[in-house]
């Protein structure tokens, strides 16, 4: 069980001060802990309408060369929420910033961005670019998703989810359906998990879209139970904790390949029978057709939950990164 009544030390906190957070496998146990004990902690200042300072007079650049919705506006909002200023970049496939229409390099636009800002919030569609993004700038560096690589945010908020909904990781049995080929939040929450002492690992998908072997290697060392199935309801009847992926079209070169099993693996009203008893399911958003609507009406349906927990969750991260935090 982890105490979210309680703040972390100083001591813990300044550990983060000055350094970059670019994915899970880097963080330790009790640096995770202490983000979500800090989360926790701006979770109860939302929720009593404080006023926070803890950012003023810094700035966040939000450099976001792929799309973004969620991430991107809870970013953004944690920085306000803190009492910060944010500039952005965004751009898609249709639409370029100047600079990289012109050519222009990502290490010479962060050389450039850097000298505008505290902190750096990074999402790019090209795989381990948080490295080039963070030997380049000289202020802390969070990684918002690169390509199919990491997502550290995002696994963050699941794991404080996952502590607000179910106390702790331990002793659960995990399900992650879907896309776990290309799904970077899922190779996030697997490294997180790695520290934790779950009861099982249950990895189902389509067989073009299995789990990298890599992923798994820290829970295989640590001797966990991992069971591959092509079955939703073989996971999901054996699962404390279900984590619903889609299955990302923006992945995949050949749409024929995509067309072909994008409707593999949808959770029904149906399915629901099958959850043990206080089973919670999670999905990183944004949802295709993966969870029927029906499914919404689930207690256990912690999915809308979850985005909300990315608030507090990134205002921890920046706060902590920053050395802003005030107690």
């Amino acid at each position: 069980m982890i105490d979210l009544d309680f703040m972390p030390s100083q001591k813990e906190i300044d550990v983060f001060a000055g350094h970059d957070i670019l994915d899970i496998a880097s963080l330790s146990k009790e640096q995770i802990e202490t983000i979500i004990k800090v989360a926790a902690h701006y979770e109860r200042a939302l929720h009593n309408r404080t006023r926070l300072y803890d950012m003023d007079g810094k700035v966040m650049a939000a450099l976001f060369y792929e799309p973004s919705t969620r991430t991107r506006l809870s970013f953004e909002a944690a920085m306000l929420r803190l009492g910060g200023n944010v500039i952005t970049v965004s751009e898609s496939n249709e639409v370029k910033t100047s600079s990289s229409a012109k050519g222009e390099t990502i290490h010479d636009a962060i050389s450039v961005i850097d000298n505008y800002c505290d902190v750096i919030v990074c999402r790019s569609p090209i795989n381990d670019v948080r490295y080039v993004v963070s030997q380049t700038a000289t202020v802390p560096v969070i990684n918002a998703g690169d390509g199919s690589g990491q997502h550290p945010s995002q696994a963050l908020l699941d794991m404080y989810t996952i502590c607000k909904e179910k106390g702790s990781p331990d002793g659960l049995t995990f399900s992650l359906i879907g896309d776990l080929k290309y799904g970077r939040t899922v190779h996030s929450l697997v490294d997180a998990l790695a520290h934790y002492d779950i009861k099982k690992l249950v990895l189902a998908s389509p067989k073009e879209l299995q789990m990298p072997t890599e992923f798994c290697e820290s829970l295989r060392r640590k001797g966990t139970i991992i069971e591959e199935c092509d079955n939703i309801e073989d996971a999901v009847s054996q699962s404390d904790v279900i984590y619903m992926t889609r299955v990302q079209m923006e992945r995949f070169q050949d749409k024929d390949e995509y067309n072909r099993i994008k409707d593999c693996f949808i959770i029904k009203g149906e399915h629901v029978k099958l959850f043990p008893e206080g089973a919670i399911l999670l999905h990183p958003l944004p949802r295709v057709n993966e969870i029927e609507i029906e499914v919404d009406s689930y207690p256990g349906a912690a999915y809308f939950r979850q985005a909300g927990n990315g608030l507090p969750t990134r205002m921890a991260m920046l706060a902590l990164v920053t050395g802003s935090i005030q107690l």
